[in-house]
């Protein structure tokens, strides 16, 4: 028996081409002055994707200062650590962020596990991806319905399969809309030279070793010569180390 699938669904119209002419101009601008950009053309139709790990963290905390309007969402698989929750109520309570949060389309996630178990995940690539599918990529397509930009943490340093992210991205696989990824050139020091500089909450599971914090299985610490995402889904071939969220090039 097949589980349910979705067909993925537009998110929205074409970008304006004089927006991401606007934005591409800015592709070497400062993080700063890229989230005030797009404060300036799009303020609440534009939203962080957060998975509140320390990048996602330093964005939060650059745009309460220069992108306010700009909202926040998360994709809650089910299958978060604690400390993320935990996380995300500091969140709330400090910075004043009301957090959208998005979870998988129930019937699909009875069916996966009735069917093929709790951890499916582990017997093959395949059926990785088939649980990401439903826990991540399909809650992210409804959160960027009606939007017509989102911002996400990615950093060119976090692993080989990320080293081409520009930090501005006309994402058609999301309909067209603008992508932006304000730290991709930023490396891991300078992430946490801003945390400790501006007194920045983060997951505590980052001080146990976890540079990169997923689904709480899925997920574990890293060993000081491995890379910041070699604790995701480490049974795994390196190049694989993506959920669907972010298309590998």
């Amino acid at each position: 028996m097949s589980l349910p699938t979705a067909a993925p669904t537009p998110t929205t119209s074409a970008l304006p081409a004089e927006l991401l002419d606007e934005a591409l101009a800015l592709r070497a601008a400062p993080a700063e002055e890229l989230l005030a950009w797009l404060e300036r053309r799009l303020g609440a139709r534009a939203a962080i994707a957060s998975s509140f790990g320390v990048e996602d963290m330093v964005l939060i905390d650059l745009a309460r200062k220069h992108a306010p309007s700009l909202r926040v969402f998360t994709l809650d698989t089910g299958r978060l650590p604690p400390e993320t929750y935990e996380l995300i109520e500091v969140v709330r309570n400090r910075y004043g962020v009301h957090v959208e949060t998005y979870f998988p389309e129930r019937g699909r996630v009875e069916a996966l596990e009735s069917e093929q178990g709790f951890f499916s995940f582990r017997r093959s690539l395949e059926a990785r991806k088939a649980c990401c599918a439903i826990r991540k990529v399909e809650p992210l397509e409804r959160a960027l319905r009606g939007r017509d930009a989102w911002v996400t943490g990615l950093r060119r340093e976090q692993s080989t399969n990320r080293a081409d992210v520009d930090t501005v991205e006309h994402d058609r696989e999301h309909g067209g809309l603008l992508k932006l990824n304000p730290l991709a050139a930023w490396t891991r020091h300078q992430v946490w030279e801003h945390v400790r500089a501006h007194a920045v909450p983060y997951n505590a599971l980052h001080d146990r070793g976890y540079p990169s914090i997923g689904c709480a299985p899925c997920t574990r610490a890293v060993k000081p010569y491995e890379d910041e995402r070699a604790g995701r889904w480490w049974w795994e071939a390196r190049e694989h180390t993506e959920c669907g969220l972010h298309p590998v090039r």
